[in-house]
């Protein structure tokens, strides 16, 4: 007597996992989901440590959005010289994340250009909405608030819930 798997075995086999895979496989985040997840919340902790920095120090911070070319930089004081510390030196949009607009009451809403927002010893100093995108069409929505310091990343995009 052989020893060993026929064909129909190996078969049958094959065809469950491929059935378990399908069933599983939709079930798992996608990257580029985690992706935005993570730049919405580095984002969002990053606005957070500025305001309160700024709070501490009873100095004044600015963040400089390049909406057309996805970049955030923190910089310290009016002249806007570096922010010089290695938290805010850090990289915050993922690669494949990028800022869909900005509004803010003052400066309205951007979708393209720069926009800044200016940090004083009181924290923010306006409400900010922040939407960030994916090309997939992902989308989180950054939210701002002056006065208490609180920085909310909500999932999809919404419009300035103040």
């Amino acid at each position: 007597m052989k020893k060993g798997f026929t064909l129909i075995e190996l078969v049958v086999v094959i065809t469950i996992l491929g059935m378990v895979a399908l069933l599983v496989f939709p079930r798992l985040p996608s990257t580029d989901a985690a992706r935005l997840r993570g730049s919405a919340r580095t984002l969002a902790a990053t606005m957070r440590y500025v305001g309160d920095r700024s709070v501490a120090t009873k100095g004044s911070f600015r963040m400089r959005f390049d909406v057309s070319g996805g970049d955030i930089t923190v910089l310290k004081g009016e002249g806007g010289a570096s922010g010089g510390d290695t938290f805010t030196g850090r990289r915050i949009l993922a690669d494949g994340v990028s800022i869909e607009d900005v509004t803010t009451p003052s400066q309205g809403k951007k979708g393209t250009g720069e926009i800044v927002l200016d940090f004083g010893p009181l924290g923010i100093r306006e409400f900010a909405t922040i939407h960030l995108k994916t090309e997939r069409g992902g989308r989180f929505t950054v939210l701002a608030y002056p006065g208490s310091g609180k920085v909310k990343a909500l999932e999809g995009y919404r419009e300035g819930e103040a």
